[in-house]
């Protein structure tokens, strides 16, 4: 198959020619992967191959709404048994770290017939809004390599927007499927907490903050995905309740007219480029040409507060995931990142009172939300405050 056939169908239009006989699994393995060698020593997308454990999944039969399609696991907390599993980190990779099962989300796209081969750059324990590490080359972004697809997901956008694959895991606690969708022109839905697996990993990853899904180019794919991955946990701390009907079935429906409300302003006060308020006006003028009610208006809440709480949350995570993997891998200071390295000492200055009471203030902003949302069934607002950076991270050897 030539890329530029394969680059012209979405995932749900890749697994239509796999089901009609017009291409096989195998021969669209191939496309990916050749396309991949091309572009990965420029883009950095992909860190951990799969090739091998991919090509015996596409020899056997497949099932599924994506059956037969080439997809990319991020590499944090989407484990596929067998392969490496490195969260992104050095400690880990040294390790020779090897899934020993697979995560849950996996098991439900295998499922779904997809045909992982590769794990995407992530961030070590995805801890940043850029994908640079000082073991792996950073991630580039294809509309210009000189920039930041973003994080921690970046590897997975970068690999989407190149035409690797059409659709790839990834998965946000902070930003990491928005930021990157932004930065890269795809599709990036963060679902709501417990609405797909965590597992079993974690059941309650940064509190239900952090939810897996993935990147698409195309909204039908986003929304199939999600109708293979969504549902009940065992044991998982948060359930999502059911939808009334499948996702993809949404697609086909006309909204009644939506109350839309829309803020260019950062909650933090801090400035934000011009370019992202007009894409945020600009979008607010074609959603009202179409019929909605649109106008100005946000949760009534201290966005600066909410800042510090949800950094105090992270900070304690990571020296939480510092502390445990040394234990576990014997790691010294040289098997981490600096910035992780700065990140957990920061939680280390925490005391559990002060975590305890910026958790607790979490759910007075879930409720200025309800709230506001009882009134506007959208909020508009920049994806992020400036388009993608330069990168500047200089990989060292660890």
């Amino acid at each position: 198959m030539r890329f530029t056939e394969y680059r012209a169908h979405d995932g749900l239009g890749l697994a239509a020619l796999v089901a009609s006989g017009q291409v096989s699994a195998a021969e669209l393995l191939d496309a990916a992967l050749a396309r991949l060698a091309e572009v990965n020593p420029r883009l950095g997308a992909v860190t951990v191959p799969m090739a091998e454990i991919a090509r015996a999944r596409a020899a056997g039969p497949l099932s599924g709404p994506f059956a037969g399609v080439p997809f990319l696991l991020k590499d944090l907390d989407q484990d596929l048994a067998g392969a490496p599993a490195t969260r992104g980190g050095k400690a880990l990779r040294a390790a020779g770290q090897v899934a020993a099962r697979h995560a849950r989300i996996t098991e439900r796209w295998l499922a779904a017939g997809l045909v992982p081969f590769g794990g995407t750059n992530t961030p070590e324990f995805g801890a940043k809004p850029v994908t640079e590490t000082d073991g792996n080359p950073p991630a580039r972004n294809p509309w210009n390599p000189a920039r930041t697809p973003g994080g921690s997901s970046g590897g997975s956008a970068a690999a989407v927007a190149a035409g690797v694959v059409p659709l790839a895991g990834a998965s946000d606690g902070g930003g990491s499927i928005r930021i990157p969708a932004s930065h890269c022109a795809l599709f990036g839905l963060k679902p709501g907490r417990g609405r797909t697996p965590a597992g079993p990993m974690t059941l309650d990853a940064i509190h239900g903050a952090a939810v897996q899904h993935a990147l698409t180019r195309s909204v039908r794919d986003s929304a199939a995905l999600l109708d293979a991955t969504a549902g009940l946990e065992p044991g998982a701390a948060v359930s999502a309740p059911p939808q009334a009907r499948p996702y993809l079935d949404e697609l086909e429906r006309d909204p009644a007219p939506l109350r839309i409300a829309f803020a260019t302003r950062s909650p933090l006060g801090s400035p934000v480029h011009p370019e992202c308020v007009r894409a945020v006006e600009e979008t607010a003028s074609l959603l009202e040409s179409l019929g909605h009610h649109v106008e100005p208006g946000e949760p009534q809440l201290d966005g600066r507060q909410l800042g510090a709480d949800f950094l105090t949350v992270w900070f304690g995570r990571m020296a939480a995931d510092v502390a445990a993997l040394r234990a576990r891998t014997g790691a010294g200071r040289a098997g981490f990142d600096r910035d992780t390295l700065a990140l957990a000492r920061l939680g280390h200055t925490l005391h559990a009172g002060e975590y305890v009471a910026a958790h607790d203030r979490w759910a007075g902003y879930a409720m200025a939300l309800a709230e506001f949302h009882a009134r506007h069934d959208l909020l508009l607002i920049p994806a992020v405050a400036e388009p993608p950076v330069g990168i500047v991270c200089r990989p060292r050897s660890a």
